[in-house]
């Protein structure tokens, strides 16, 4: 049930009541890109600054809810090219580099000397790798879904490890190219979805997104519905876009490789036992040796930001960072 602010929290995944933003705005950030951000809650609160996943999937007003509004002061902001920014799907212009930069850019104009870091999935890396180059401006990190972003998770999610549990959806996902195509899913994939056949794009992002959507959550549906065509085409390009390019990453272990920067930094992880996009190994890798970092394995769970048990959890850390 609905509560409002201040109020004791019960213990079960109940959100915060929604907040409208105090502030919208398009900030150009360069290279013909246009960043959607919003501010909500508490003006003088605490700044948290939320980084969605994907890359490619947005931010939504559900993402709001995880923090009480009148001790936060909430940013989120749609990555290049997804959500509210524009151009849409545009992926000229749109690495992780770039990406970083527009953190910094809002951060900035936004009047913002440091700030709590909450993300999952892609949500996590950018979070990870903004620390890295600017450890100065992070507080504390809440990280969930851990991705790092390396050529083991792609291929363990695009080469036929989750596929061993899922494998109704893997053949439907995997069947959709050649047989002689299949040793590489995100090279094939990426021939289709950039073809500049939007018919094409259309078809095989919807099944792109639907590989994911499904593992998604302990509770995935098979049957769960496609995303409409114009959100799956600009998630699959702009995802694939990225694992195309190993997320423009320096080396495949950027993040572990620079982790001493950001050591300082206290973290939360909140990791999903049965996560079969992002599975644990990961989380377990970041926070090994990491003596401000907490490890928190969930029993019962996925990916999803949505999940019960997930969701409680991160409200419990967020709840007790309020007077941190």
């Amino acid at each position: 049930m609905d509560r409002t602010a201040g109020q004791k929290r019960a213990i079960g995944g109940i959100l915060y009541p929604p907040c409208e933003p105090f502030s919208r705005q398009m900030l150009e950030v360069g290279d013909g890109h246009r960043v959607y951000v919003e501010q909500c809650g508490n003006p003088e609160g605490r700044p948290v600054l939320v980084l969605h996943g994907g890359p490619g999937g947005g931010a939504s007003p559900a993402m709001r809810r995880y923090f009480d509004p009148a001790s936060y002061r909430v940013v989120l902001f749609d990555q290049r090219g997804c959500g509210r920014s524009k151009p849409a799907a545009a992926v000229e212009a749109n690495t992780t580099a770039h990406l970083i930069a527009d953190i910094e850019l809002i951060r900035l104009t936004l009047g913002i000397e440091d700030f709590i870091l909450f993300g999952g999935s892609w949500g996590a890396t950018l979070a990870l790798l903004y620390a890295e180059a600017h450890p100065e401006r992070v507080r504390q990190l809440v990280l969930r879904g851990v991705f790092m972003a390396t050529r083991a998770e792609l291929d363990w999610f695009y080469g036929g490890g989750a596929g061993v549990f899922w494998p109704d959806i893997w053949q439907q996902f995997s069947e959709m190219v050649p047989l002689a195509e299949r040793g590489d899913l995100i090279g094939a994939y990426h021939r289709r979805l950039f073809s500049g056949d939007w018919a094409t794009e259309a078809r095989f992002a919807r099944i792109w997104a639907h590989w994911e959507n499904v593992l998604a959550s302990v509770e995935g549906d098979a049957s769960i519905g496609e995303a409409p065509p114009e959100y799956a085409r600009t998630f699959a390009r702009l995802e694939n876009h990225y694992f195309q390019h190993g997320a423009f990453l320096e080396c495949d272990d950027q993040i572990l490789r620079d982790r001493h920067r950001i050591e300082h930094i206290p973290a939360v992880i909140v990791q999903g036992r049965l996560d079969m996009v992002c599975p644990p190994a990961a989380a377990w890798k970041l926070a090994a040796g990491w003596n401000k970092a907490e490890l928190r394995l969930v029993a019962a769970s996925g990916h999803a930001l949505s999940e019960t048990r997930i969701t409680a959890e991160l409200l419990r850390v967020m709840d007790g960072l309020r007077g941190a």
